[in-house]
Order: C-alpha cells, then sequence, then structure tokens
C-alpha cells in the first residue's frame, strides 16, 4: 500500500512516496519556493525568462522578367545587404539557479501566502506521480492553528481525493523517531525555534514555545555577517562557514583562541654544529713553531694511546722531514680539514638521532587555532572565466541538474581551476529549454580568524534555555517535570552547526541545573518519620476528644484494628467504646492516605540531571545523513502504524467517508 509523507519547512520541503524495509532519509527534497507565472494567481517551480534573439535572413532573389537586367547583374557586382533582412525571435527558458522574485510561502514556521503552498503541494504531488487512491500526512509545524489544519484538510481532499488523510505535529513525530513517550523537544529552524512539552505521546499546549523569533540558524548567519563584513564577507560566504566545520560554537566559560603570538624558531643542529666548526675552523696560517708543537703532540697521544677514538693517525709523522720541505703551511691546512669533516659527520649524525627521538609535532585542534581556511564556492558565468584567462576544467558532461564533484578532495584555487556546470543549449522557439548562458562553480580557500566562534554569541542559547525552563516549569504534572528535563531532544537544521547541542546543554546546566547534594541540604537531618507540612489541611489541629489519647504501635494497621474490635469487642483497648474507636480510627487513616498522595520526592522547580535522548541505533541510514531531520523518520513510523498497521481503528487519520460527513472541521478529531 503506497502512502505519501510530506514534511513542509520554511526553506526545503521534504517529501516521499512509499515506505521502504528500512526508513531512509527523504527521497525528494523541493525548494520552498514558487515564482510567478505569466498570468496571475499561476505559479510557476522555476524562474521564467523570456529570451529574444535577432536572426538574419535572406530575402529570394527576383527574378528578371522578358530579359531585363538586374543592376547587380549589369555592374557585374552583387549587393548582399539588398537581398537580408532581420527577424526577431523570442523563446522562454528555465534558471535553476537564480532567486529573482521568489516567493516562499512558509516564514518563521507560519504560512504567509496559501496560493503559493498549494501550488508547491501540487509541483510535489505532481513530481512523485502517486496512484490514485493513495493516503497522504502531512508534518504540521506548531505555529499552525486549527483554521490552518482545515485549510489543508480541504485542500487535499477537494483537488487529489485522497482516501485518508493524516496531520501530524513535527514535535511528536520527533517522539515517535527517538521512541521516547515523554520528552521535550527543541526544534531549531530557518529563523526561529519551536520548544514543545510531550507527555505519554500527548502534546502539552500550556508554556509551549512556539516560533521563537531571532532564535534560528538564520540569526547565527547574521551574528557572522555582522562581525566579518568589515572584512569583505557577503552573506553568502557567511552561511557557507556556518555549514563548514571550522565554524563552532565552543563551551561556556571557554576561552578564545589568542592573537598570533612569536613563533619558536627551529634551531637546526646540525647548521648549529657547523657554523661552530667553521667559527673553531682555519685561523690563519701557522707558525713553524705552532706546527712544530702539534706535531709533537701529536707524537704523544700517539704514543701515549690518547686521542685514538677520535682521531685516525696514520704512522709516525717525521716533524724535521715536513719542516725541511717548507710545506708545513699545507701540512696543517689538511689536519684542520680532517679535523673539521670528523666534525661535522659527528654533530649531523647526533642532529639525525635526536629529531628521530624527539616528538612528531601534533595537529591543534580547530578551538585551539588562532585562523582556519573553509572552501567558499560560488557561481560565475563561463564567459567571465574566459574573459579573464582562467581555465576551467575539462568536464564538459556536467550540468546544472547534476553537478559532478572534483575527483580530489584538495582545494582549488579560484584563478587556476573552475569546474563547469552547464553548456549552453541551443534555443527553441517551441517549448522551454534551461539556461543558455553556461555557469560554473570554483572553489576558493577563505581564511577566517576566531570571529567563527562567536555564531552564537546573540543571547540565542540564553533565548532557547529560557523557553525550555518555562515550557517544562508549566506542565501541570509536577512528577513529570524531572522526566522532561532527562528527555532532552535537540533537532532542525539550525542546530547542525558544531558545538551548538553541547553549548545548549552547558547553558541549562550552568542556569537551572542543581547538584542532588544541595538538593537534600535541609533534609538530610530530618527525622525519616517527619512530613513536610502541604496546603492540604492534614497538618491542621483538629478538636481533641477523650478518646484521642489512644495510641497504638506504628505497625498497626488502622483499618485492620477497627474491623476486629467492630467484631470483637472484647478485644477494644479498656475504657473505648469500639464504634467511637473504629470511626476514630478511620478518620486517621483517611488523613494519612491524603498527606501521601500530596507528597512528591522530585524537585518540580529546578532539575538534578540534563540528558539528551540517545538516538536508536536501528536505522542505519539517518546515522551518515544525520538525525537533525528526525521529525521525517519519525512520520514513517507513524505511517507505518496508522496507515498500515492499525488501518483508522484508533482513528490516526481521517477517511473520505468522515471527511463528507464531517467536513473540514471534523479533522481536529483525528489529529496525532
Amino acid at each position: 500500500m503506497y502512502n505519501m509523507i510530506i514534511a513542509p519547512g520554511s526553506q526545503t520541503t521534504l517529501a516521499q512516496l512509499g515506505l521502504p524495509e528500512s526508513f531512509t532519509p527523504a527521497q525528494c527534497r523541493v525548494t520552498t519556493r514558487m515564482f510567478p507565472a505569466e498570468n496571475k494567481g499561476e505559479w510557476e517551480p522555476l524562474k521564467v525568462r523570456e529570451r529574444k534573439i535577432i536572426r538574419h535572413r535572406d530575402h529570394p532573389a527576383p527574378v528578371p522578367v522578358d530579359g531585363d537586367t538586374s543592376m547587380a547583374e549589369g555592374d557585374g557586382t552583387a549587393n548582399e545587404t539588398d537581398n537580408s533582412f532581420q527577424e526577431e525571435e523570442s523563446y522562454f527558458e528555465e534558471d535553476p539557479t537564480t532567486e529573482e522574485g521568489a516567493i516562499y510561502p512558509i516564514q518563521q514556521g507560519r504560512v504567509v501566502d496559501w496560493s503559493c503552498l498549494f501550488a508547491l503541494m501540487t509541483h510535489i504531488y505532481n513530481t512523485l506521480s502517486p496512484p490514485f487512491h493513495t493516503p497522504i500526512l502531512i508534518i504540521t509545524q506548531p505555529a499552525w492553528t486549527a483554521q490552518d489544519h482545515e485549510t489543508l484538510t480541504q485542500f487535499f481532499f477537494e483537488k487529489f481525493k485522497t482516501p485518508a488523510f493524516c496531520l501530524m505535529d513535527s514535535a511528536l513525530a520527533a517522539c515517535y523517531a527517538y521512541a521516547a513517550q515523554t520528552a521535550t523537544v527543541v526544534d531549531v529552524g530557518y529563523e526561529k525555534c519551536d520548544v514543545t512539552a510531550v507527555n505519554d505521546f500527548l502534546i502539552s499546549d500550556i508554556g509551549r514555545g512556539t516560533a521563537l523569533a531571532d532564535c534560528g540558524g538564520e540569526n547565527m548567519t547574521r551574528r557572522l555577517s555582522e562581525l566579518l563584513s568589515s572584512r569583505g564577507f557577503t552573506r553568502d560566504m557567511c552561511e557557507q562557514l556556518k555549514r563548514s566545520g571550522v565554524c563552532e560554537v565552543l563551551p561556556l566559560d571557554s576561552a578564545l583562541p589568542g592573537e598570533a603570538g612569536a613563533e619558536d624558531t627551529n634551531v637546526n643542529p646540525a647548521a648549529a654544529a657547523s657554523a661552530g666548526a667553521n667559527a673553531a675552523g682555519l685561523k690563519g696560517r701557522g707558525s713553524i713553531g705552532d706546527a712544530t708543537a702539534a706535531m709533537r703532540s701529536a707524537e704523544v697521544a700517539d704514543q701515549t694511546g690518547e686521542g685514538k677514538e677520535g682521531e685516525d693517525t696514520e704512522g709516525v709523522l717525521d716533524v724535521a722531514s715536513i719542516v725541511a720541505s717548507g710545506k708545513t703551511s699545507e701540512f696543517l691546512a689538511r689536519k684542520e680539514k680532517e679535523k673539521m669533516d670528523k666534525a661535522e659527520k659527528a654533530a649531523a649524525k647526533k642532529a639525525a638521532q635526536e629529531a628521530a627521538a624527539a616528538p612528531k609535532p601534533t595537529k591543534l585542534p580547530n578551538a585551539k587555532r588562532v585562523t582556519a581556511t573553509f572552501h567558499y564556492t560560488e557561481r560565475r558565468p563561463l564567459e567571465e572565466l574566459n574573459r579573464n584567462g582562467k581555465r576551467p576544467l575539462e568536464n564538459g558532461d556536467q550540468t546544472d541538474t547534476e553537478p559532478k564533484r572534483p575527483k580530489t578532495p584538495e582545494p582549488q584555487d579560484a584563478t587556476e581551476n573552475a569546474a563547469p556546470e552547464a553548456e549552453p543549449t541551443s534555443p527553441t522557439t517551441n517549448g522551454r529549454s534551461h539556461v543558455s548562458e553556461a555557469t560554473a562553480l570554483i572553489r576558493r580557500d577563505v581564511e577566517v580568524g576566531i570571529e567563527r566562534f562567536q555564531a552564537a554569541s546573540g543571547g540565542i542559547l540564553d533565548r532557547i534555555a529560557d523557553a525550555i525552563h518555562r515550557c517544562i516549569l508549566s506542565l501541570p504534572e509536577i512528577g513529570k517535570r524531572a522526566e522532561l528535563w532527562d528527555n532532552l531532544i535537540i533537532i532542525g537544521n539550525g542546530s547542525t552547526v558544531r558545538g551548538f547541542k553541547e553549548a545548549l546543554v552547558a547553558k541549562l546546566n550552568t542556569k537551572y541545573l542543581i547538584s542532588p547534594s544541595s538538593a537534600t541540604i535541609f533534609t538530610s537531618e530530618l527525622p525519616s518519620t517527619f512530613t513536610t507540612p502541604v496546603a492540604t489541611g492534614a497538618n491542621t489541629p483538629q478538636p481533641q476528644s477523650h478518646l484521642a489519647n489512644a495510641h497504638h504501635g506504628a505497625g498497626v494497621n488502622p483499618l485492620l484494628l477497627a474491623a476486629t474490635t467492630a467484631s470483637n469487642p472484647s478485644l477494644a483497648p479498656p475504657g473505648q467504646h469500639p464504634h467511637l474507636q473504629a470511626q476514630l480510627q478511620m478518620q486517621q487513616y483517611q488523613q494519612q492516605n491524603q498527606h501521601s498522595q500530596h507528597q512528591h520526592s522530585g524537585h518540580g522547580q529546578t532539575p538534578t540531571s540534563i540528558k539528551l535522548v540517545k538516538m536508536p541505533e536501528y536505522f542505519p541510514e539517518w546515522k551518515d545523513a544525520g538525525i537533525e531531520e528526525a521529525a521525517f523518520l519519525g512520520a514513517q513510523v507513524a505511517a507505518k502504524v496508522v496507515f498500515v498497521v492499525d488501518q483508522g481503528l484508533s482513528k490516526g487519520f481521517m477517511s473520505r467517508t468522515e471527511y463528507n460527513d464531517l467536513g473540514p472541521q471534523g479533522i481536529h478529531e483525528f489529529c496525532m
């Protein structure tokens, strides 16, 4: 049985036809925008442009009549311009890259243009082309009102004649994905954030934070643009920086990397030894006396055996013959050169050993680097690249719809390499064609400083943390608040910034968490039998009767004692009437039972622990794609249960017959 799931968003709409064996991410991703068409009230999924070209055509040559001779034949020359004329032709083309004139029907989680949204739903329906009888499930936004639900219900039943229709809240869908029946769902979107408390798969509307402004991913992009605009960064560059791995939200109280300091200069030991040897080298030609002293010291060292480890003497030196030959200077120079060569070899060997023994330098993490580089990709016309002398890569088969990535992951400089993405297409007068002007994606490296750590420095974490605190405190069931703190779910594409989830949890711990030791500081020294007074009237002094002095052991059940004394009056304590004693025992038991019902050991105002819910590991396809779109996974689980397993027994969807009987207002009885 086929079914269709659609998840409209402010920037991207997810859709899928059918349910695979193992739930996978959405197969269809469409940008949530439409373009006005030529006729008013009509919409197009892509920008349609009208192009006009001028063609030169030739007139047919005039045929001479009755032997007349034309001027061209008489002169012997032909005027080519006389037989040609200009013809203007127009054709339409689709531009898949531009956003000029685009209308976004959903802004900050609210529908602002229903006509555009209906056109988008129709485009998605025609793209997936489902069978005629296909149930449809729509994931709704928390900011949508009851009237919005009725409008959607009427549109899908009247437009597509669907046999079954279901609306599911995005927060509840996230709980289905995480298999958590009680949780606090924080959905960080493009321009807003939604905070919802779900208790036993029921959404609590009290204190729910819907469409919190300035708490989405666009707020972080604007913050980066404010910090980097002075350095020439555009909004698109800041958006790509936010999506890159170098942009990170550091934990609280983490110091930013310092400015670039003086780097330690590494001195090569071999060079130092060589320089030392050169400095201690030849100081000039020595005299005959110096030569004689050197030769005598060599003889003494040879006789005593000293210095044989460092020097290699060959035989006994004949001092007299060397002096008589007159080559004393050459002899001394040769000896000094040999010593210098040996010193250089020893120093080089020692330096190699020290270099091998020294630890290799480790790569600093991103949080400790002052500067980092990310890849910025932009689209430019091929004509501009060719005009500037930039040679693109030889990938002529690339198109706009399926761009090919470079084989090597190394960054390519914009001045050297560019990957073309579209080829010029010949214009056609019948129908439409794609853009005739080919474009290319080029990638270049951009360096950024410590500003990349300040994307969430505009107070976004504080606003979300306050909304979470208010939402949990608004839950009427006090005993469930601790479970809401322990089951925190953070989803949404706005939370994909590196370190965002960890920083938000750290902010919550800093502002609202109390340690277990401090939670029991006022109750650790109290007796275990001491009960805290509550406003129930149980501890209000009651009028004492003459029978109130009767005392029974702590282990005696008042009801059992009353029943026993009622049937056997002889077992009653002396001096007490059995019926009055039974009434007193019953009154005391009711007061104790009422007091125990109003007691709770949890701390509803402040939590003692804050934890994130772990994503189930039995969806391997979602590990690589990321769990930020967990609402779509939960919608797949719900569609499997509602449309296939349950088949309407729990009123999870509205059928065509029920729509005919109840109308669009009946959807409120079937919403999930």
